[in-house]
């Protein structure tokens, strides 16, 4: 798989979270199904599949948080829609081929590929 050298990290991570509208076979589920007994969700935890599963609007929630944490990381403040868009699809298609990686390795793949 090529990895376009202009992705921008807020792209790839808004990007995993579109994976909720490949999977229009399975029933979607909440992500409510995948917080522990104290509210929460282990982000670090989420598959591809999960995230593939779950409905568009928890999507979207997660990728504002996932942006946001690694954005953080980065100290970046800057959004880039057009790149955003290719990072949406750079993440789908790598979900796609491997679902039972985590959302976060996913990520970090292609990252380290955008080096």
């Amino acid at each position: 798989m090529t990895i376009a050298k202009n992705t921008s990290s807020i792209g790839v991570v808004t990007a995993t979270l579109m994976l909720a509208l490949m999977s229009s076979s399975q029933a979607q589920v909440p992500l409510s199904a995948y917080t522990d007994a104290n509210g929460y969700i282990d982000v670090q935890a989420l598959t591809c599949a999960q995230l593939a599963g779950t409905f568009q609007e928890d999507a979207d929630y997660l990728a504002s948080w996932y942006s946001g944490w690694y954005n953080g990381l980065a100290k970046k403040h800057f959004a880039h829609i057009t790149r955003a868009k290719s990072g949406e699809h750079q993440v789908i298609v790598y979900c796609k081929q491997h679902p039972e990686v985590k959302v976060i390795q996913a990520i970090d793949v292609l990252l380290k590929n955008e080096k």
